[in-house]
């Protein structure tokens, strides 16, 4: 796996999501997804593949309702596996399994979709070698075409025992409620670049990646916000390589008049559309 998922990259650490049942999301993460438990309480489990990082935790609110249409917030979290061998598995696994998928190839990886029990989407995804992809003018070309799924089967004939140590939080994909104003908060207030545009979507990145946050308006211009007990995302974490490089990052988000909160371990912020953000070190 290349270096676009450390420092000095800034890149998605951790998604905090909603559940309507604790105890089944659990079974269904680990079971489907393979990840393990870090941590867990009466409402809160935090999910590693490492069995030391957290990458994603699950929480049930008190009086939890269903995930909301037309809103904001989560369209998927997306899943980096190290290798074509290990999406390979992955992929045989999800067939025997039954489950019902989604499958991409996106010209700079190979993707696969699904949602959990409750509705929160998922990618799950293994990336070409960088020299392969394609760069024109500051842009990378994406696409979605058909996913040779026999190909891939034949890279390995090994079998899934859960996520590879090595897996990490690809990217973080959003419903936004406007474009410009959100891909301003991104651009001048985080410190993304713009690196590929698609219908209603922008797609966003650190370091040369193909991105690691993409926004779209495909659940309407002016979505409104969901509320805080629905099914979706609560949070997500952006890993900034060191203490200077955040405290910029906060300067120009109070400049743009952002929301900005210092935490004992974080700044937390939210975007112009209400997606939360933990700023990290």
């Amino acid at each position: 796996m290349e270096k676009f998922h450390q420092k000095p990259t800034v890149f998605v650490g951790e998604v905090n999501i909603n559940v309507k049942n604790l105890e089944s999301a659990v079974s269904f993460y680990q079971q489907m997804i393979g990840f393990q438990v870090l941590e867990k309480s009466h409402h809160r489990a935090v999910l590693t593949a490492d069995g030391q990082t957290p990458l994603l935790t699950l929480k049930q609110p008190v009086n939890v309702i269903a995930k909301e249409k037309r809103t904001t917030g989560l369209y998927h979290f997306a899943i980096l596996l190290p290798s074509r061998a290990d999406f390979a598995a992955f992929l045989r696994h999800l067939l025997q399994t039954g489950y019902p998928l989604g499958a991409a190839d996106h010209y700079v990886s190979e993707a696969l979709y699904l949602n959990d029990p409750d509705g929160n989407g998922i990618e799950v995804y293994r990336d070409r070698p960088s020299h392969e992809w394609t760069w024109k003018n500051g842009l990378v070309e994406m696409a979605t075409e058909q996913l040779d799924v026999e190909a891939i089967l034949a890279e390995s004939n090994g079998q899934w025992s859960g996520l590879p140590a090595g897996t990490v939080m690809g990217h973080i994909h959003l419903h936004v409620a406007d474009l410009p104003t959100v891909e301003e908060f991104y651009t001048n207030g985080l410190g993304f670049n713009v690196v590929s545009h698609y219908p209603q979507a922008v797609f966003l990145s650190s370091g040369g990646y193909h991105h690691h946050i993409a926004i779209n308006t495909w659940q309407g211009v002016g979505a409104k916000r969901p509320a805080q007990n629905s099914i979706g995302l609560n949070w997500f974490s952006i890993i900034y390589p060191d203490a200077a490089a955040r405290d910029a990052v906060v300067k120009k988000l109070q400049q743009l008049g952002a929301p900005v909160e210092e935490e004992s371990a974080y700044y937390l912020t939210s975007d112009p559309s209400g997606n939360r953000i933990r700023l990290v070190v």
